[in-house]
């Protein structure tokens, strides 16, 4: 079974900064893009910002200018970096390869 594995979240306060990351086997993280996705309790799930392969970003817009998503080829590792972060952006993180395969997710918590 393949397995993203994730690592990164926890307890911030607001205006602090988190970097998720994300490990996928290589034969995924070649071919897929790689994308971060949010639940919130009593939300559905939400797309967060994806990356291709070839390195193409997109963001949605309430993390836009504050999150920023990188890969590493040679470690076909994912990343998010989450500056300046604000108690909605409170959730659970998913990580996935291709709209195909998840993580387990990694709770995110911010709050004073």
């Amino acid at each position: 079974q393949v397995q993203l594995v994730e690592s990164g979240g926890g307890l911030v306060q607001p205006g602090e900064s988190l970097r998720l990351s994300c490990a996928a086997p290589g034969s995924i993280f070649r071919n897929y893009p790689m994308a971060w996705y949010r639940q919130a309790p009593g939300k559905q799930r939400e797309l967060v910002a994806s990356i291709s392969s070839g390195g193409s970003t997109n963001y949605a817009d309430s993390v836009k200018g504050r999150f920023t998503i990188s890969r590493d080829n040679a470690k076909n590792t994912v990343f998010m970096q989450m500056n300046s972060l604000k108690p909605e952006d409170t959730a659970v993180y998913y990580c996935n390869a291709g709209r195909i395969v998840w993580g387990q997710g990694t709770q995110v918590t911010v709050s004073s």
